[in-house]
């Protein structure tokens, strides 16, 4: 079973940081672009952060200079570094990629989500 596994959320308060983690598992013979993205209470699934497995990047304009998003391409890991927390950046945040198998195969996968809470 191939799936993305999440964790690292939790509670902060405004200013502080977390680091959240997403491992892909299972029969997998290579990953493509991994994501974040996050969902507000009434709102909307937004992206966050991706890199491609190269490592190229971009972010969304309310995250940019704060976050950071990272890989670990031998773990199947993405990371994402949150620095300078706000409440409006409280938010469930899910990991998405693109996987092959190792039967060729081409999946789509998203994580469970994680829980994020700015207050104070």
């Amino acid at each position: 079973q191939v799936q993305l596994v999440e964790s690292g959320g939790g509670l902060v308060q405004p200013g502080g940081s977390l680091r959240l983690s997403c491992a892909a598992s299972g029969s997998i013979f290579s990953v493509d672009i991994m994501g974040w993205y996050r969902q507000a209470p009434g709102k909307q699934r937004a992206l966050v952060a991706r890199i491609t497995s190269g490592g190229s990047t971009n972010y969304a304009d309310s995250v940019k200079g704060r976050f950071t998003i990272s890989r670990d391409n031998a773990k199947n890991t993405v990371y994402l570094q949150m620095n300078s927390l706000k409440v409006e950046d409280s938010a469930v945040y899910y990991c998405s990629t693109r996987v092959e198998t190792t039967t060729y195969r081409y999946l789509a996968l998203w994580g469970q989500g994680t829980l994020v809470t700015v207050s104070s």
